[in-house]
């Protein structure tokens, strides 16, 4: 590490900010968890309708493992 990057880091250590920072659910996104349990839902959703879809196109054909 030459001086001049330490210098550098100094002068950002020099500038931080030791108070803490409040949450805000408006920028933090309180709402993000209901976004994600609604996409998990629509995956479950959709795995179901694709099943159900393969099944009926297999019809009366047999699975041969």
């Amino acid at each position: 590490m030459s001086i001049e990057a330490t210098k550098t880091l100094e002068e950002l250590l020099k500038e931080y900010d030791t108070t803490p920072i409040e949450y805000d659910p408006t920028v933090d996104g309180d709402e993000e968890h209901l976004i994600r349990d609604d996409l998990l839902k629509e995956k479950e959703r959709m795995k179901d309708v694709i099943t159900k879809l393969k099944e009926k196109n297999r019809g009366e054909r047999k699975v041969r493992r």
